[in-house]
């Protein structure tokens, strides 16, 4: 059987070796590109993301990220967001009080983790649901996170795993028809994020 063909979408924001390194250890065949045309042809789309709500947005814009997400996302086409590529599929987020609109494609707000100690990072537990198919297998593992914001509550129907730090839940994944989204890192998280990857490829887009 053919390995899944994956494109990841470069942006100028992202972890883009370490993804493509780990995707190709789940099974896949990477493309990065930048180019719509290009990543169309292919299978399944990773959008990755580092950094700041606001930048990460303008640089989905600057390369026509929008059309091409939603696009594939009418499409029914299986779609992986990471970290900031995860935020940035909600309607909105709060970053210092400047607000930025999101490809809301999900509902909820990405705003400040109300915890005394910032960043969260390292690693931590999730609750999956019931019948994840992202946590196959993995609902007892540990996954990397490293980040400030995150979405406190999520609006219409989704699966969705939380997390903890401190005193404050959020949501640390959703999955949603063809959309699975992670706010931690899979790419960081050692064989757990890399049999996570593998879960991905070989789920339908149903």
């Amino acid at each position: 059987m053919p390995a899944p063909r994956v494109g990841l979408l470069d942006y100028g924001s992202g972890n883009l070796h370490s993804a493509a390194r780990a995707l190709t250890l789940a099974g896949a065949a990477v493309t990065v590109s930048r180019k719509a045309t290009e990543l169309n042809r292919l299978d399944r789309l990773v959008v990755p993301g580092v950094g700041a709500f606001a930048a990460c947005m303008a640089g989905i814009e600057a390369v026509g990220g929008r059309e091409l997400i939603t696009g594939w996302l009418d499409e029914k086409r299986p779609l992986l967001g990471i970290c900031v590529g995860h935020q940035i599929m909600f309607d909105e987020g709060d970053e210092h009080g400047l607000a930025t609109a999101g490809l809301g494609v999900l509902s909820g707000l990405v705003e400040a983790l109300p915890t005394r100690r910032l960043p969260h990072m390292g690693w931590n537990e999730i609750q999956p649901p019931r019948e994840s198919r992202l946590f196959r297998n993995l609902e007892d593992e540990r996954f990397y996170f490293v980040h400030s914001y995150a979405v406190r509550e999520i609006n219409g129907a989704a699966d969705v795993t939380t997390s903890q730090h401190e005193d404050a839940t959020f949501v640390a994944a959703v999955e949603r028809g063809s959309l699975s989204t992670t706010q931690f890192h899979p790419e960081k998280s050692g064989a757990a994020g890399v049999q996570l990857l593998r879960n991905w490829l070989t789920s339908s887009s149903s």
